[in-house]
């Protein structure tokens, strides 16, 4: 019987042997199926194209478009196409581009499937959808390609970052910064950086943004006293209690008037230009319904604009749209609705969407805009007659580069004036390339944690980089949001390096956390007993905001099994590779697959960072052309040729030489420690190759000669660690 079986699925949550980014790595059994390649089962190839023709984009081992095609037509097989297909299907729901591969495995018919994981979930989702097509594709099978990827589309609506906070990690992560970013609950709360350099983001507000500030931007009448206090055009008004205060506010004021929620948002329960006492009343549920009190307000004329003030800099501004249909004396205002505006591809239900859909039903500003124009949904527009929908909420027009130097001024003061160093700034004018002074023109609202979708995705215009102004904001030019954090891994003698190396940086003066297989530590302290050698641990070290430095020891189960806790290291050490300690366990069956797992810590390391490679061991030695920063090699044999070709090419070493521990240099060689002044190697020369590779790291982090000599000199027992 021809099937695909999952035998296990593993999400390997940071870089590991297959790449740098987090994949799951499904392995599955294609029993009988091996014998039956894709250009042996008839129509499949065309069933598969049908069904999923976008997969003509995919270049594959050739290169170029249509290369996986080629592919099918020559033959392949059901793994292989299981990759694409898994990859395309989370392309369709949202999720673009993607790194993917199928190996075998060295039982006949396994294969490990591996593909990017955007969310472990959705792509587990998408691995099952994948596996279920190729078979119905197979038997020749109907198959529902556009209900699948509605359900994954909406699974990775419900389970990824927004579209505002995604905008602020993808600038974050974009070259030439590089911030890593770290999710820390199932919503919008993300962690850019490492340690004590790291800043916090929940969609568009930061660990900047006051509470006090937050606070007076949802009250309202607190803000607009505050900036008129400012000499900050505001328009009059004031809060009300029901429907006959609300007119006596507007008598007050002056008609027409404005009668919105106290501390709405996006606009919802607004009404605009309201003439008479009968719409007050109308509009007081109305705007009640969406907040805990109503204010009334002088109407200001103009067009409502939403500019955006991040770092006391105005970086997008975009326009109000006023939404009408147009009869056709036969449609009803409901139908028109539909066709006219929800057939606009900008419009949806999800956030991804800049417009929202119009529901007449749900929406009570649409239905008293109607109902001032004598109309409700089932009435019949005249042909050519424009129906007001809605006068606001809807910011769709970029006007960035229209807006006045003053303006944009007056705008950046009442974000100051307020607190936040992110604010949505409502004002309303008529051209907003003009002074608001000259116009009677004022600021209506100051928002706090602003939405951004209508700046990343105006409906007209072009989309403005707001992501990379919050990056630029929490980190200023120079600052990436890293802390030094160093790996190690090997065959053997890894935890007393990284109990060593964290030794030294504690006397350096730098907070310094430690995940190793002896535990957790913080600042010396034990915060956990038993093996930290793991991903989770080490992501404990990484989100800790005390810390000044990460020492974490990786085992290579660790990265074969979960991958690293970091995304690149300032110094990453090997020890040993052991072509002996295969890993059957996470399919690591031969010295091929053994060095591809170790080479990751050295993949990570940063193009400023340093490798501390054994020079001893030919294979750890061979991964020095592997390392995008500088090398420095450690050794029990100062007369070893490796190590004279790597000093004449520039490079350093730690070597042993004459019972002494020397620092050497193309230029100079500095004795720094005779091995008898170490305790540690007192009772034996079983942790030498430890020693070693610690001085290597705590040189390659910049430590003084002197202290590293101080540290070794007193580093007794690991448990002072």
């Amino acid at each position: 019987m021809k099937s695909i079986e999952f035998l296990k699925i593993v999400h390997l949550r940071g870089p590991n042997m297959w790449t740098y980014r987090p994949v799951l790595e499904a392995w599955v059994d294609i029993g009988e199926l091996e014998d039956f390649p894709s250009n042996t089962l008839p129509g499949f190839t065309e069933r598969l194209i049908n069904w999923l023709p976008t997969l003509q984009g995919h270049r594959c081992s050739y290169g170029e478009e249509g290369g996986f095609i080629r592919r099918l037509e020559e033959g392949t097989w059901p793994a292989h196409i299981m990759e694409h297909v898994t990859l395309e299907l989370q392309n369709l729901a949202g999720l673009p581009g993607g790194f993917g591969r199928a190996r075998s495995m060295e039982t006949r018919g396994h294969y490990k499937v591996v593909v990017r994981a955007w969310h472990p979930e959705v792509t587990r989702e998408a691995l099952h959808a994948a596996r279920d097509l190729v078979m119905a594709a197979i038997e020749d099978r109907p198959f529902d390609v556009a209900a699948t990827v509605k359900r994954l589309h909406e699974l990775a609506d419900r389970l990824m970052l927004g579209p505002s906070t995604a905008s602020i990690v993808d600038a974050a992560d974009a070259k030439p910064r590089r911030i890593p970013h770290i999710r820390l609950n199932e919503g919008n709360l993300v962690q850019l950086g490492y340690g004590a350099a790291s800043r916090r983001i929940w969609t568009a507000e930061t660990d900047l943004t006051g509470a006090i500030a937050e606070s007076i931007a949802c009250d309202k009448d607190l803000t607009k006293m505050l900036l008129a206090a400012c000499g900050v055009p505001v328009p009059e008004g004031r809060m009300v209690e029901n429907p006959d205060d609300a007119w006596e506010a507007a008598q007050e004021i002056g008609v027409p008037v404005v009668v919105k929620p106290y501390d709405g948002n996006h606009g919802r329960g607004v009404s605009l230009e309201l003439m008479s006492e009968a719409e007050v009343r109308a509009a007081f549920p109305v705007a009640d319904a969406e907040g805990s009190g109503v204010m009334v307000e002088r109407y200001v004329r103009g067009e409502e604009h939403r500019l955006l003030v991040v770092g006391e800099r105005l970086v997008a501004a975009c326009k109000g749209e006023s939404i009408y249909i147009t009869g056709d004396g036969k449609s009803t205002v409901r139908e028109l609705i539909d066709s006219q505006l929800n057939t606009d591809p900008r419009r949806g239900e999800a956030e991804e969407f800049p417009l929202e859909t119009i529901v007449l039903d749900r929406d009570p500003l649409v239905q008293l805009n109607l109902k001032r124009q004598g109309m409700e949904g089932e009435s019949i527009p005249a042909a050519g007659q424009k129906v007001l929908i809605q006068r606001t909420g809807t910011y769709a027009i970029d006007v960035t580069d229209e807006v006045h130097p003053e303006t944009a001024q007056t705008a950046c003061l009442a974000a100051k004036i307020v607190g936040l160093d992110i604010a949505g700034i409502d004002l309303v004018v008529e051209d907003v390339s003009r002074p608001l002074e000259e116009q009677r023109g004022a600021i209506v609202e100051v928002n706090a944690g602003p939405s951004l979708l209508m700046h990343l995705k105006p409906a007209v215009g072009k989309p403005r980089p707001v992501g990379e102004a919050i990056v630029e904001h929490l980190f200023p030019e120079g600052s990436n949001g890293r802390i030094p954090v160093i790996g190690i891994t090997g065959s053997r003698d890894t935890t007393p390096v990284a109990q060593i190396v964290a030794r030294l940086l504690q006397l350096s003066g730098l907070r310094t956390g430690l995940a190793c297989a002896e535990g957790l530590f913080l600042e010396g302290r034990c915060v956990e007993a038993g093996d930290c050698a793991r991903w989770e641990p080490g992501q404990r070290l990484l989100v800790n905001r005390s810390l000044d430095a990460a020492v974490i020891e990786n085992s290579p189960g660790t990265i074969a099994g979960e991958g690293l806790a970091y995304d690149r290291c300032q110094v990453g050490i090997v020890t040993a590779v052991d072509p002996r300690a295969l890993m059957p366990e996470h399919g690591i069956t031969n010295e091929e697959l053994l060095f591809k797992v170790i080479r990751t810590q050295i993949d990570v390391v940063l193009p400023g960072g340093i490798g501390v490679l054994n020079a001893d061991d030919a294979t750890v030695a061979s991964l020095a052309e592997l390392c995008d920063g500088e090398v420095i090699f450690f050794s029990r044999d100062f007369s070893m040729p490796r190590l004279a070709e790597h000093r004449a090419k520039g490079g350093r070493a730690v070597v042993l030489r004459d019972s002494q521990v020397v620092l050497s240099t193309p230029t100079v060689e500095m004795p720094l420690v005779a091995l008898e002044q170490i305790p540690l190697l007192q009772e034996s020369q079983e942790h030498l190759v430890a020693v070693l590779a610690a001085l290597a790291a705590g040189w390659a982090l910049g430590l003084s000669a002197d202290l590293l000599r101080a540290g070794i000199e007193t580093y007794r027992a690991f448990a002072e660690i």
